[in-house]
């Protein structure tokens, strides 16, 4: 598992579900979109997460995705999403060993009344349930302390990842600096304009939907992050800040659409999405042709 664990130190792709003109996934072009990324040295695919429409997926589409992923990603480490209750996902925990992938990432679990102790019951349960399997944590609330995750990690040794998506460099840094940054792959899971701001505090990998769509991009972003050259950092940042930003408008309706119509721009796949994901109008289908143009304009 330890060449999994390193693998989570690096880009980690959240796949599209791409769908047809009957609304039912497109998996050729599916396929193809993930076997680019794993060629292009992709450090981690995870399909069924949140940009790949998780929760708007049947069971069994959840499963044909994760066996597409298996099968198209290359030498790139697959870590399935998983989620719902806690049957259902300790089930998912098994299909995913079952598929052969050493990885899973748990959701934050959808429940409109949570506390701290509960959420980390909730992952324990679950963790527990596959010890075999290395788990990432999906970090989306605020409250979740050192405390809360140093006790997931002494009760489960199999947890080997945060994927911390709150908007709190300071945050993350204070539970970084009390639990160390080497007990786990501390990853940003706000994508790439966020990372240089939890780079310094302890995160060593980010998440990344727009590496569907430009794998070498994300891939130069996360060296000049590694190298610390701030020029670099700073040229690279710009480009993708603006298609970062689109998907972070109007609370993140769009997040999906976005990635999707540049996709679809490139001639990758639909631009559809299932509701209730909101889609594009023709004035942001335009920023998205304007931001592909700035990349091709810089090589990618």
């Amino acid at each position: 598992m330890s060449t999994s664990v390193d693998a989570l130190r690096g880009v980690t792709a959240i796949t599209v579900t791409p769908f047809d003109g009957t609304g039912s996934p497109d998996w050729s072009g599916y396929e193809a979109i993930v076997a680019r990324m794993g060629a292009a040295g992709v450090h981690v695919i995870t399909p069924n997460g949140n940009t790949s429409e998780f929760y708007a997926l049947s069971r069994q589409e959840w499963q044909r995705a994760n066996e597409v992923t298996m099968a198209a990603a290359g030498d790139s480490v697959v870590m399935p999403g998983i989620g719902y209750d806690i049957a259902t996902a300790q089930d998912m925990a098994v299909a995913v060993q079952q598929l052969g992938a050493p990885l899973a990432m748990l959701h934050q679990p959808v429940h409109p009344h949570q506390s701290v102790a509960g959420w980390a019951a909730y992952n324990r349960l679950i963790a527990r349930s596959a010890p075999g399997l290395g788990f990432v944590l999906y970090v989306k609330d605020s409250r979740i302390d050192a405390e809360a995750l140093g006790s997931l990690f002494d009760a489960c040794p199999n947890v080997v990842g945060i994927k911390y998506a709150v908007a709190d460099p300071l945050r993350f840094g204070e539970i970084c600096t009390a639990l160390g940054t080497d007990r786990v792959a501390w990853s940003c899971g706000l994508a790439e304009r966020w990372a240089p701001s939890f780079w310094p505090l302890g995160a060593a990998g980010f998440t990344s939907g727009g590496v569907n769509v430009a794998p070498r991009l994300s891939l130069d972003y996360l060296a000049a992050l590694r190298s610390g050259d701030q020029a670099e950092i700073l040229r690279l940042w710009s480009l993708i800040a603006p298609f970062e930003k689109m998907r972070a408008e109007d609370a993140t309706a769009c997040n999906v659409a976005v990635v999707k119509e540049a996709l679809a721009q490139q001639g990758l796949c639909g631009a559809g999405v299932r509701p209730p994901a909101g889609g594009l109008s023709s004035q942001q289908r335009e920023q998205v042709t304007g931001v592909l143009a700035s990349w091709s304009e810089a090589g990618y």
